[in-house]
């Protein structure tokens, strides 16, 4: 089975500019076929607040009303999809940007209300449209996909980013040996979270339950970590959880 990379970058990367430009000079390097998922988080709270519009967050999650949907559908899916793009086509990768509405690629619905929180226009996948990408990508086309998709009812909704990069491997997982990347701040999962060179360099199913217990790991890696285990139930072959500047597949925490 071919091999693809589906590398997925997190807002703080892409407001960092030489961060942003090593990853996509990386990404770039990566033979094969490829897709990139990235969030914008950090310039939706910059554009919202020049235009005068609070953040509202609950556990780190964007609570997403009608004014915030306009700020982040013009930020993640034009300025920073776009600018994205266009720095890709620069270093040869020809990128194509797209939210879940595009061509049909991902579809969601909006989030019910649980324990008493509306996240407004926040939108949890039902599925992602792996044929259609199968096509584009065997067409030598690069995916750029913003954390967008739509209902199907005319509504564009606020999805997470990590979400998107694991349904998109899901999706793929029929037609390529998928490797997934999230990228982030630290080097990997860390056994000691005072000590950035403590990575953990395997993590089966086995060890995650049992790091789950003695609080190895915590808080905002358990779903990180969940998200990638539902993957690879779902045929992605590995999940690597890595520094932003080390996606070359060989560094961080592997996932099997």
């Amino acid at each position: 089975m071919e091999k693809i990379t589906i590398v997925k970058v997190g807002g703080a990367v892409v407001e960092d500019e030489a961060q942003l430009t090593q990853l996509l000079k990386d990404f770039a390097a990566i033979e094969g076929k490829k897709v990139l998922v990235h969030g914008g988080g950090r310039r939706a709270t910059k554009v919202a607040a020049a235009l005068g519009i609070e953040s509202k967050m609950v556990n780190g999650r964007r609570i997403t009303d009608a004014d915030m949907l306009e700020v982040v559908t013009m930020v993640y899916g034009g300025l920073v999809n776009k600018n994205l793009v266009a720095r890709l086509q620069a270093a040869g990768v020809n990128a194509l940007g797209l939210t879940g509405a595009d061509i049909d690629v991902i579809r969601s619905h909006k989030r019910p209300i649980k324990d008493g929180i509306d996240f407004g226009f926040v939108g949890d996948v039902e599925k992602a449209n792996g044929q259609m990408l199968h096509t584009l990508i065997n067409a030598g086309i690069t995916p750029v996909m913003a954390p967008l998709t739509h209902d199907g009812q005319g509504h564009i909704l606020n999805t997470n980013a990590d979400t998107i990069a694991g349904e998109t491997a899901k999706a793929l997982a029929p037609y390529y040996d998928v490797t997934l990347i999230y990228s982030f701040e630290k080097k990997g999962v860390l056994s000691n979270p005072d000590d950035d060179n403590s990575v953990i360099s395997e993590i089966t199913r086995e060890d995650f339950e049992r790091y789950k217990a003695d609080g190895t790991v915590a808080g905002g890696m358990i779903p990180k970590l969940d998200n990638a285990f539902d993957a690879i139930g779902a045929g992605v072959k590995r999940v690597i959880i890595t520094l932003a500047t080390a996606i070359d597949g060989q560094h961080g925490t592997v996932i099997r």
